[in-house]
């Protein structure tokens, strides 16, 4: 299958173009400027086009059999207008899917964030997909208005479209004030690490298990024309913040302390985020015995 992608030297595309050519397919991959580096090293190279989301072509998608949108603006933590959330979370994503369906792509696999329930996440214990949009900022917003013409889109079209919600991944590539890699170097470096108090319950997903579900979304049967999948991207497994990022600190062999409680919550703080996830996307999820994080506990 030969996929166009887009984000793919950003973390989760990183970790997608290995998964995609380990599972022999060919990625032609959008990067803004030559002088961006994937995240993570490739394993190979995509076909890369060099161009920004608002430049691509229908001419660049035909011979292309998928669309792959993991590109985003203002992912935590790194901050981004309403302007340029509406241009590059909203109006490029849906330009891009016109832009696919007319030149004959035939399915479309785009990324969203359970950050987009909002206030919905309260009122389960575990989210179904169904569940009402109610984001609480600005990125969410602009991701949820992003899913509903992209969904409204592929309904009208006839489309095949694939929409997986990412949980709270975590991993190599990662932005180093993401909790994951900013525990690792305190760890590493024998210093302290300061973090809220972690009542927060998440549900952590290995990045590379992220890359493997969307690898997986290109390929199912039950992605049907004009009937969106929407699905849930997690472990299946609700963990406490402060319990995960203790195991954690265990595993790096950190001398320094934990500070836990030393920052306050962000404001508008969701306090359980936990996704009801399938039996497929659990499956997928599991990390091999021998590359597996330190045991966990349910929540």
């Amino acid at each position: 299958m030969r996929i166009f992608l887009t984000g793919g030297t950003g973390f989760v595309g990183s970790h997608f173009v290995n998964a995609a050519h380990a599972a022999g397919h060919e990625v032609v991959a959008l990067r803004r400027s030559r002088s961006v580096r994937p995240r993570v090293a490739l394993a190979k190279s995509p076909v890369w086009l060099t161009k920004t989301m608002d430049q691509v072509s229908e001419k660049d998608m035909r011979g292309c059999d998928a669309l792959v949108h993991l590109a985003a603006a203002g992912v935590s933590p790194q901050a981004a207008s309403w302007d340029d959330l509406t241009k590059w979370n909203v109006y490029a994503p849906f330009r891009l899917c016109e832009l696919a369906i007319n030149a004959a792509v035939r399915r479309i696999v785009l990324s969203g964030s359970i950050t987009e329930y909002g206030h919905s996440a309260n009122r389960y214990r575990f989210v179904p997909p169904a569940a009402t949009l109610l984001p609480t900022f600005p990125y969410a917003a602009s991701k949820a208005a992003s899913f509903v013409l992209a969904y409204s889109l592929a309904v009208e079209r006839g489309a095949e479209l694939y929409y997986g919600r990412i949980s709270a991944a975590y991993g190599q590539g990662q932005h180093i004030k993401n909790i994951w890699p900013a525990l690792r170097e305190a760890a590493l470096a024998g210093q302290d690490f300061k973090m809220t108090p972690g009542a927060q319950i998440r549900d952590f997903i290995r990045v590379d298990r992220v890359a493997a579900i969307f690898v997986d979304a290109l390929t199912r049967k039950d992605v049907r024309p004009g009937r969106p999948l929407v699905e849930n991207v997690g472990s299946g497994v609700p963990e406490v913040l402060s319990e995960w990022a203790e195991r954690w600190w265990k595993h790096f062999g950190a001398k320094g302390k934990l500070r836990i409680g030393a920052m306050p919550y962000r404001e508008n703080e969701v306090m359980r985020y936990v996704p009801a996830v399938s039996a497929r996307i659990r499956r997928l999820a599991e990390v091999p015995e021998e590359t597996a994080a330190p045991p966990r506990r349910r929540t």
